[in-house]
């Protein structure tokens, strides 16, 4: 059968992106569409009062990998930015992640030896052996004071369900640390793009076919016709007709203001850890690149309960939504279709593995079925 194309790409983000970059390297024909009015995806920038704002919250890129931070240093420079972000509880200040400074704030602990002893009398008296949930996972990581007034409030809030509720591998992710270290990642490379990420997404999608406000599903047999093999970056969910249910998700609203002022809270991320407070964190933009512009914009982060007029953010990782992506990825091995990215595999993904994703399934699914 002759197509149009050798390549059709749903969804124009990083895993998109990279894909078609690939493809194009070795001649292939992509289209790229993308339901919104922007390529990008969640990095895609925009400029106010000349100051670079992540439209979709904070993007950090931070890997330890060479290779991929060499990929995406082709396109743009990245400068020094390192992320060292605060957290407000019960209205006093504390360092993220938990370091020597996080600790001497809690408890006036100034050595590593002071500090490891409070959390392990508290992890003897409140930890579990086995933990069965997130509460119980974090009381068996850091104890009681750490937990109650750094994590309880802001993961029931960012989550809109009990600690008890969520599973407990989502707290693992949390560094601890027994040094006076803010440095939020531990990654050899980590940076911010200068002017932004749309440089390295303009990059990677030169040469490439692109159509914007255009859904896959509005007329999905037309477009399943134009190309020999369809890379699916969508909720896969959706994908299959929702055959099996729909997966849940976390979603976001943010809200933008400009400050007259040049410097609103000295940081670029300031986190908000009571439920008292709505949002979950304040962003301000200017300080990832270092800026001096006479006015700034903050971003206020809104965790929400989603519904399928909402983005899509977090996927809800728990036994059940599961079992269920569990049975869309057999019907997945059965497909043609190359799956890849956040929504299509219902995983959290940092921005340096959606690029190895995305380098690898093009590898390993693609040019080695050609």
């Amino acid at each position: 059968m002759t197509t149009d194309y050798d390549l059709l790409i749903v969804g124009s983000g990083l895993f998109g992106a990279v894909f078609a970059h690939e493809a194009t390297k070795i001649g292939k024909r992509c289209l790229v569409i993308d339901k919104r009015s922007h390529r990008g995806g969640n990095v895609y920038c925009e400029k106010i009062e000349d100051i670079t704002i992540h439209k979709y919250g904070a993007h950090i890129f931070h890997t330890n990998d060479k290779f991929i931070w060499d990929y995406v240093n082709q396109f743009t420079t990245f400068n020094h930015y390192i992320n060292s972000p605060v957290t407000l509880a019960k209205g006093r200040l504390y360092n993220l992640p938990f370091n020597m400074n996080t600790f001497y704030q809690l408890w006036g602990a100034i050595t590593p030896e002071e500090a490891r002893a409070k959390i392990n009398v508290q992890i003897d008296r409140f930890g579990v052996a086995n933990p069965a949930n997130l509460e119980e996972q974090a009381l068996s990581m850091v104890g009681k004071d750490i937990y109650e007034t750094l994590i309880k409030e802001y993961t029931e809030k960012q989550w809109g369900r009990k600690a008890t509720e969520l599973p407990p591998f989502i707290i693992k992710r949390l560094p601890i640390r027994y040094t006076f270290d803010n440095n939020y990642f531990n990654d050899t490379y980590q940076g911010i793009p200068v002017g932004g990420y749309n440089k390295i997404i303009d990059g990677l999608l030169e040469g490439t076919e692109i159509r914007l406000n255009t859904d896959f599903f509005d007329d999905r047999s037309y477009f399943e016709s134009l190309a020999e093999t369809i890379v699916f970056t969508g909720k896969i969910d959706e994908y299959f007709d929702y055959q099996f249910g729909e997966l849940e998700y976390r979603s976001l609203r943010f809200e933008n203001e400009i400050i007259n002022s040049s410097n609103f809270q000295g940081n670029a991320v300031v986190n908000y850890n009571d439920a008292t407070v709505p949002f979950t964190r304040i962003i301000e933009h200017k300080h990832f690149e270092f800026g001096k512009q006479p006015q700034t914009v903050i971003t206020k982060e809104y965790p929400e309960s989603w519904s399928s007029k909402k983005e899509a953010f977090y996927p809800v990782n728990d036994k059940k939504n599961q079992a269920i992506y569990k049975q869309y990825c057999l019907m997945a091995k059965d497909s043609k279709v190359i799956f890849g990215g956040r929504l299509a595999e219902y995983k959290y993904y940092d921005m340096h593995q959606i690029i190895a994703s995305a380098i690898r399934k093009f590898k390993t699914e693609y040019c080695e079925t050609k």
